[in-house]
């Protein structure tokens, strides 16, 4: 009986640092999304394409001033229902539909969709890892190249000092103007 008691609280407690390690991630991502609203201000009305563009340098600067949020905000999405999300969060999503509002549903929510996706993946890897010894003064060795086979992975290593490198918000804007392309 103690035993089955002795269980019983430990799941309890458990349960209970659980909840507030989600409270405190999903404050993190609130918070990331509140700066984001001060970043932006007011969106350009009228042309949802700037509105977009728009939006996507704002996050991208916010992102490149807490790069360690952004790994959060793909997992906080995954397990955090809609309406369980900070409200912050949620005003970002209407706000993108907001710009998207003259288009039909349809239209509107495969566009959110899109943008929503590559933004991310692009935030995800603009920031990831890629430094083995970031102290180390010269690329190859800073990266650890020296780590990766030449012959299992040859094309990997032979490009792998230029992966290293950011794309930053021209690129970004470029990939989102080939996204929007399809959207007219």
């Amino acid at each position: 009986m103690q035993q089955g008691t002795r269980a019983a609280d430990v799941r309890a407690a458990t349960g209970r640092v659980v909840d507030r390690q989600r409270a405190v991630l999903n404050g993190l991502v609130g918070a990331l999304f509140l700066e984001l609203e001060e970043e932006l201000g007011q969106t350009p009305d009228g042309d949802w394409r700037a509105g977009l563009h728009h939006i996507a340098l704002a996050t991208y600067r916010v992102a490149m001033r807490h790069p360690n949020v952004v790994p959060l905000l793909a997992t906080r999405l995954l397990s955090t229902p809609l309406a369980r999300r900070p409200e912050p969060v949620l005003r970002g999503d209407e706000r993108i539909l907001a710009l998207l509002a003259d288009l039909d549903e349809h239209h509107a929510l495969a566009l959110h969709r899109a943008f929503t996706a590559w933004l991310l993946g692009y935030l995800i890897v603009e920031l990831r890892a890629m430094d083995d010894a970031p102290d180390e003064p010269d690329p190859a060795f800073r990266i650890g190249l020296h780590r990766i086979s030449a012959q299992q992975l040859p094309h990997l290593r032979a490009t792998a000092t230029g992966l290293t490198e950011r794309g930053g918000p021209e690129t970004l804007a470029k990939g989102l103007d080939a996204l929007l392309d399809r959207f007219g």
